[in-house]
């Protein structure tokens, strides 16, 4: 028999699951959550995220609902739009990385990123409903940008004001607006 509650699938950014950040500390504090993988190799292979996204679903059982960060929230619409082998009962893409646009010193470059799969961005209607949240000073993505993906996505747009990445090093840990979007997507 299938579980009706739905599994939170927690799909992390590039930097995969970092201490104090308010997925992990979600993946803590809710029930019924797994986490996608860290990867061993081919760290920036948009593909290799892709199949790590896949290799997650399959151990899942009933509903989900994908709670994805920055390059995660990529991650989950490139798996969308070449994927979308099951169905979704919603997905929250907090703080989405621009990767189309050159970020800061210290992130891979649009031509390191292109090259690993990651360019164009798609922008296709997702296939489940989706909620975008995005900071107003968000140093790798400008407001208009995640404004336009969303509208892309076909999702609904949450600004959240000035949380910078909506990380620890923007001063975010526990993050509880994501546990009300998330009982909206449920």
């Amino acid at each position: 028999m299938q579980s009706t509650t739905p599994t939170i699938l927690i799909v992390p950014g590039l930097r995969e699951h970092v201490p104090g950040h308010w997925q992990t500390l979600l993946a803590a504090k809710l029930p019924n959550v797994h986490s996608v993988a860290p990867l061993e190799h081919d760290k920036l292979s948009c593909t290799a995220r892709v199949d790590a996204i896949d290799r997650a679903l399959a151990s899942i059982q009933g509903p989900v609902i994908i709670v994805a960060h920055s390059a995660g929230t990529m991650m989950v619409a490139h798996w969308a739009a070449l994927r979308a082998n099951r169905e979704i009962q919603g997905a929250l893409l907090a703080a989405p990385a621009d990767l189309e646009t050159p970020m800061p010193e210290g992130y891979p470059t649009t031509d390191t990123l292109d090259n690993h799969g990651w360019l164009p961005i798609p922008r296709v209607a997702l296939p489940f409903p989706s909620i975008v949240a995005a900071s107003s000073n968000d140093p790798l993505t400008r407001l208009e940008r995640a404004r336009d993906l969303a509208k892309a996505w076909g999702s609904r747009f949450v600004e959240l004001g000035a949380v910078g990445h909506l990380n620890p090093a923007s001063g975010y840990g526990e993050w509880p607006q994501a546990e009300e979007l998330i009982r909206e997507l449920a």
